[in-house]
């Protein structure tokens, strides 16, 4: 597979540079909202939190908190679901030409790090803002961002097949991924769910490690510890290598259904 992605890498780039572009191409302001939704998102958070249901949100600085969940989780669950309709929306290619067909999804999760990348410019403003302390663990972000790579490619090409074999899978996991997000502690930290019976469920939530990775260098400052790093590093290899071999094993029957 490393092999033929490498031979029509090429594609790849022109599969990535159509898929910024198409995303933007009738949007007045472009790039500027793959910045500017997850902080709007954050805003409201810090609203409806602090004043309609006065939490307190003393636990920390919780705008940063806030932003850099839903910006791991905005790049992992909009490549998810742009992995799945990349094939049926690369129909005509796929039928013409003799391509392997894993370069689809690697594109849009490529096309995913770059969004992501963009959208680090608000977070930086919001710790300069908010006075957040800036450490060296902040050089730990491009490991974080190809962990999370890893394991976002190895879920987009476990589910990519099935939204070709089944329609509905798209939907499925539409509402799937909402029940996960409130499961992940991507807006709330982990403290208050302390007595809560869903501790264990969010605690070995896979997820739940891989946004850890991504938020430590950011909100705590410190590069995540090798035990936990590790761990990380083994979900995201697991999953790419079991996403690999799902795909691999549906891929000759994917021009059929499309």
């Amino acid at each position: 597979m490393l092999l033929d992605i490498y031979r029509y890498r090429d594609l790849v780039f022109a599969l990535v540079s159509r898929e910024l572009k198409v995303r933007y191409r009738r949007s007045a302001i472009g790039f500027l909202w793959t910045m500017l939704q997850p902080l709007l998102m954050m805003l409201v958070l810090q609203v409806v939190f602090s004043s309609l249901f006065r939490v307190s949100l003393d636990f920390g600085n919780y705008p940063v908190y806030a932003l850099s969940g839903l910006l791991f989780w905005n790049f992992f669950s909009q490549s998810i679901v742009a992995s799945m309709n990349s094939l049926r929306g690369n129909a005509p290619l796929l039928r013409k030409l003799p391509v392997p067909k894993e370069v689809f999804p690697l594109a849009t999760v490529i096309s995913g790090v770059i969004n992501l990348c963009l959208a680090l410019v608000p977070l930086l403003l919001i710790l300069l803002v908010t006075r957040h302390p800036l450490t060296p663990a902040l050089l730990f972000l491009p490991v974080s961002i190809l962990l999370a790579a890893t394991f976002t490619l190895g879920a987009g090409l476990l589910l990519s097949p099935l939204s070709v074999f089944f329609s509905d899978v798209i939907e499925l996991i539409g509402v799937v991924l909402s029940i996960l997000m409130y499961l992940t502690p991507v807006i709330y930290p982990m403290s208050i769910l302390k007595d809560s019976k869903f501790l264990p469920v969010v605690r070995f939530n896979p997820v739940r490690s891989i946004l850890e990775v991504f938020r430590d260098p950011i909100y705590q400052g410190e590069i995540p510890p090798l035990s936990h790093f590790t761990v990380c590093l083994g979900i995201s290899l697991a999953a790419l290598a079991i996403g690999a071999f799902a795909f691999r094993r549906s891929s000759d029957r994917i021009p059929f259904y499309i």
